[in-house]
C-alpha cells in the first residue's frame, strides 16, 4: 500500500494559509476543520507547516501575544515531504524518526495532498485486517 492509495480513499484536499496569516486564525481553522496542521504556501510553493504543536510551543514561549504573530514566525520551515509512490512503511519510518504527524505529498514539484499519522494508521490497520482474513480463509479451505 502506498501514498496514492491513501489519497484515493481520503481525497487530496489540503488546507493552506499564507505566511502573513495570524496564528490565532490558524488555530480557528484547525478547530473548525478538525485537523492538526495546515501548510504555509506562497506562490504555489510550500514554505512551511504549522501544527497544533507549533502553536502550543509559541504560546508557551511568548504567551498570548503569540496568537497575533504571523505564521511565518512560528511555523516549521523545514518540511519533510513524501511522494505518491512512497509506501506506508516508509511513511511510518519517516514520521517516527522525525517525530511529526503530517507529510505533504509532492509530485513533480506540485502539492497533491497531505497525509497524517491517522491516515497511515487507518490504512495499515485495514491492510492487516485484509491479510488476516486472507490467512483465515486459506487455513479454512486448506
Amino acid at each position: 500500500m502506498n501514498v496514492a492509495t491513501i489519497l484515493k480513499a481520503k481525497g487530496s484536499d489540503v488546507s493552506t494559509v499564507s505566511p502573513e496569516t495570524r496564528v490565532r486564525d490558524v488555530a480557528l481553522l484547525l478547530t473548525e476543520r478538525r485537523i492538526g496542521a495546515v501548510l504555509v504556501m506562497q506562490d504555489r510553493q510550500v514554505m512551511g507547516i504549522i501544527s497544533e504543536r507549533d502553536i502550543v510551543k509559541a504560546v508557551a514561549r511568548q504567551g498570548g501575544e503569540a496568537l497575533d504573530a504571523p505564521v511565518r514566525d512560528v511555523m516549521t520551515s523545514r518540511v519533510v515531504t513524501c511522494s505518491l509512490n512512497d509506501s506506508v512503511d516508509e511513511l511510518m519510518d519517516s514520521m517516527t524518526q522525525g517525530r511529526f504527524r503530517h507529510l505533504p505529498v509532492i509530485e513533480k514539484g506540485e502539492l497533491v495532498g497531505i497525509v497524517s499519522i491517522g491516515d497511515v494508521v487507518k490504512h495499515r490497520i485495514a491492510e492487516t485486517v485484509m491479510e488476516t482474513e486472507a490467512l483465515r480463509l486459506y487455513i479454512a479451505n486448506g
